[in-house]
């Protein structure tokens, strides 16, 4: 399937599947499950957002969602406990996987997830949207139930763009446009016509995530986008138009860390496709410039990023995973 006929065929609309009773009849007809996830660093204060959302509209209202989750990296502002009592199920990353080496990051959590996340179809969100609707998750699931040769949907909107009292509604999605575009174009053109690479609202099936490998950090979407290219093919992947999406933009000295961590990425990819060689390996401590009282100064930072192996390859995984869903061929 050509880049074209992919753009064609594999991207949807929110619309398209805002018949919510018809995908939870294909749901119960293929004897599927859903399951959401957040992953949560001190976001106390916007997962009152999304969580009642899912809650009272796609579980109370609509069966579609059948686990609502949390997945928190020891959040210190009592995120636990307001996730809690909304009616989601608490989980810490810390506290699963713990014979592997230990790594930090949305990655870490996101593949740790995996864990206790019970779902055949994996639904995960960021936590920071300020206008969440029920479409964030019937737009992501609705190809999945509707067509059993897609695997993977990564969402797209449109991105405001606020910096003190500037708003742009567009603009958003820095990153994407100086740092991961090109890279994309240059080195992986098939996923070109991704327009959201970098959105960190996507669905999967349990087959498909379990299967590849994930980035800790900033490099988990990017590096997803690319493994499960390279294990699936551009058919198993599609999007979907969630409208718009309304979070706290990131400062500049923020992007530019999060560029680190996707340059390392598709950087640590080609090399082991003999595409790009790296005679050494590169550094992974980032070096920030600050203007503070007058004055200009040098702040180090680690950023490293992490490859975690494929779920079905550790025994602990697969004791309470059993593999049993469908892979898209």
């Amino acid at each position: 399937m050509d880049l074209g006929r992919w753009f064609h065929e594999r991207t949807y609309h929110y619309s398209e599947f805002s018949d919510i009773e018809e995908l939870v009849r294909l749901k119960d007809e293929q004897r599927s499950s859903i399951s959401v996830c957040l992953p949560t660093m001190n976001e106390a204060a916007t997962i009152p957002n999304i969580l009642p959302v899912v809650r009272s509209e796609l579980m109370e209202r609509h069966q579609l969602v059948d686990q609502l989750a949390i997945i928190d990296s020891r959040s210190t502002d009592g995120t636990a406990r307001v996730a809690a009592e909304m009616g989601a199920e608490v989980y810490f990353d810390d506290e699963h996987l713990i014979n592997q080496p230990p790594a930090y990051g949305k990655g870490e959590a996101l593949w740790k997830s995996l864990v206790p996340l019970r779902g055949d179809i994996i639904v995960w969100v960021d936590s920071d949207i300020k206008n969440f609707s029920p479409l964030f998750i019937y737009g992501l699931v609705g190809p999945l139930l509707k067509n059993d040769s897609i695997g993977y949907v990564k969402g797209y909107y449109r991105r405001p763009l606020f910096l003190g009292e500037m708003k742009r509604e567009t603009g958003g999605g820095r990153v994407t446009e100086i740092c991961a575009r090109p890279l994309i174009n240059m080195w992986y053109p098939d996923l070109a016509g991704l327009i959201q690479p970098l959105s960190g609202e996507y669905a999967g099936r349990r087959s498909v995530l379990e299967s590849v490998p994930f980035f800790t950090g900033y490099g988990v979407e990017i590096g997803l986008n690319i493994d499960i290219y390279r294990r699936f093919g551009l058919p198993s992947m599609a999007q979907t138009d969630l409208r718009r999406r309304v979070h706290h933009n990131q400062s500049t000295a923020a992007l530019g860390r999060m560029a680190f961590g996707i340059m390392q990425a598709v950087f640590k990819r080609l090399n082991e496709e003999d595409r790009l060689l790296m005679k050494e390996h590169p550094s992974t401590s980032y070096h920030s410039i600050h203007y503070r009282e007058e004055r200009y100064g040098l702040e180090a930072r680690e950023i490293e990023v992490i490859e975690r192996p494929p779920l079905v390859s550790l025994e602990e995984y697969r004791r309470l995973h059993p593999p049993a869903g469908k892979v898209p061929t």
